[in-house]
C-alpha cells in the first residue's frame, strides 16, 4: 500500500505495517525509513509517523528538484525550500512543520543541529542566574533562532447557538447525533472519536475513557444527552455483537457494514450539510472549539479545561478561549448601556 503523489518519492507501508520512503524508481531511501523507525519506536502513534513520512515526501521531491542532498542543507538553501512551499500554496503553519521535520531529519543523520547562527547574549550581568562558585552573573545557553514563518493570528469564531441548532435538527442517525454531541458536550477530536471503543463507554460511572494524541489518555465525564444518544445508537442502529469491529462508531449500511467509520466518511457527515449556507461554517474542529468556548464561558478554570480538552500545554487551550467578537460586542453593549445610564440628564 502507497500514499501516491505525482513523482518523486512516495510513502509507502511494507508487510509489517511500517511506514518506508522510495524514490520515483522504488528504490528504498534509507536514512528517510531509518528516521521513520526511530520515531515509531518512541511510541508516537501512528497518524504521527504518518505526518512525518508526508513531510518528508516533500522535502526528498524538494531535494531531487533542486537537485541537492540532505547533508547540503544550510540556511540559505532552507529558505530556499521555504519559497517552493509557498509557490505550492503550503500555509505558514504547514511550512514550519515541514521545516521542524526537516531538522530533526537532519540531526538525526548528521548528528548536528541545522539552523541559523546562535544567539549570544550581549553582557554577562544581563541575566539572572549566578555562577555558584564565583558569584557572577553567567552568560546564558546558546540558543538557536530556528528560522520560522510568520504564523498570522487567526480568530476562530465558535458556533452560534442557532447554527448548533440548525445542524443538530438535520441529523438523521442517533450515531450521528452521538458524534457531534461528542464534539460539542466533551470537546473530543476527530480522531478521538474514531478511536473510541464500546469499552470506553463507562456507564455506570457515567464516564468516557478517551485516547488523545500521544497515545494519552485521560477519562472525561459522560454528560446525560451524550450517554443517551449513544445508548440509542448501539441499540438501535449498531450491527448487534457480530460485528466486525470493536470500535464504537461503524459504517451502518453497503458491503462494510460493521467495519470501522473511516476518516472520510466522518468527513462527509460534515462536509454534505455545510452546503447549507446557514451552517457553512460547522466542520469538526469548529464544534470543538464551541465546546472550548462555551467551558469558558461558563467561568471553568483554565487547568480544568486543559484537562478536560487534552492539551500537553495551557498555550494552547488559551487559544480555543481567545473571546470572540460576538462576546466582544455583547460585553461592549452592557458597558456603554451603563454609561448611558450614568451620563442620562436628570429629567
Amino acid at each position: 500500500m502507497s500514499a501516491r503523489l505525482p513523482c518523486g518519492a512516495v510513502l509507502g507501508v511494507d508487510r509489517h505495517g511500517r511506514y518506508r520512503l522510495v524514490d520515483g524508481r522504488r528504490r528504498p531511501i534509507a536514512p528517510a525509513t531509518r528516521f521513520l523507525t526511530s520515531v515509531a519506536a518512541r511510541g508516537l502513534s501512528s497518524a504521527t509517523v504518518r505526518a512525518y513520512g508526508f513531510d518528508l515526501v516533500t522535502l526528498y521531491r524538494w531535494l531531487e528538484h533542486s537537485q541537492y542532498t540532505l547533508a547540503s542543507l544550510s540556511k540559505d538553501k532552507l529558505l530556499q525550500y521555504i519559497s517552493a512551499q509557498r509557490v505550492a500554496g503550503a500555509q505558514p503553519t504547514t511550512i514550519n512543520r515541514r521545516l521542524s521535520t526537516a531538522r530533526l531529519l537532519y540531526r538525526f543523520c548528521t548528528g548536528r543541529d541545522l539552523d541559523v547562527a546562535p544567539r549570544i547574549a550581549t553582557s554577562v550581568y544581563a541575566v539572572r542566574r549566578r555562577d555558584r562558585q564565583i558569584g557572577l552573573h553567567v552568560m546564558p545557553r546558546r540558543h538557536r533562532i530556528q528560522l520560522r514563518v510568520k504564523v498570522p493570528y487567526r480568530v476562530v469564531e465558535p458556533l452560534t447557538s442557532a447554527e448548533v441548532r440548525h445542524f443538530l435538527r438535520s441529523l438523521r442517525r442517533y450515531r450521528d447525533l452521538a458524534i457531534v454531541h461528542l464534539m460539542l458536550m466533551c470537546g473530543l477530536r476527530s480522531a478521538e472519536i474514531l478511536q473510541l471503543r464500546l469499552g470506553d463507554i463507562l456507564t455506570e460511572e457515567r464516564q468516557l475513557r478517551v485516547r488523545g494524541k500521544g497515545n494519552r489518555e485521560r477519562v472525561l465525564p459522560l454528560p446525560p444527552v451524550v450517554e443517551r444518544a449513544i445508548t440509542d445508537y448501539v441499540r438501535w442502529e449498531r450491527p448487534p455483537g457480530g460485528a466486525a469491529s470493536a470500535r464504537l462508531f461503524v459504517i451502518l449500511q453497503g458491503k462494510h457494514r460493521g467495519r470501522p467509520m473511516t476518516t472520510a466518511g466522518f468527513r462527509s457527515l460534515f462536509r454534505h450539510r455545510r452546503r447549507d449556507h446557514i451552517v457553512a461554517r460547522a466542520n469538526p474542529h469548529r464544534f470543538r472549539h464551541t465546546f472550548g468556548a462555551d467551558m469558558a464561558r461558563a467561568g471553568i478554570r483554565l487547568p480544568i479545561l486543559q484537562r478536560l480538552m487534552g492539551h500537553a500545554d495551557d498555550a494552547t487551550t488559551l487559544r480555543y478561549i481567545q473571546l470572540s467578537m460576538g462576546d466582544i460586542s455583547d460585553e461592549y453593549q452592557r458597558a456603554v448601556e451603563n454609561l448611558r445610564r450614568r451620563y442620562r440628564a436628570p429629567r
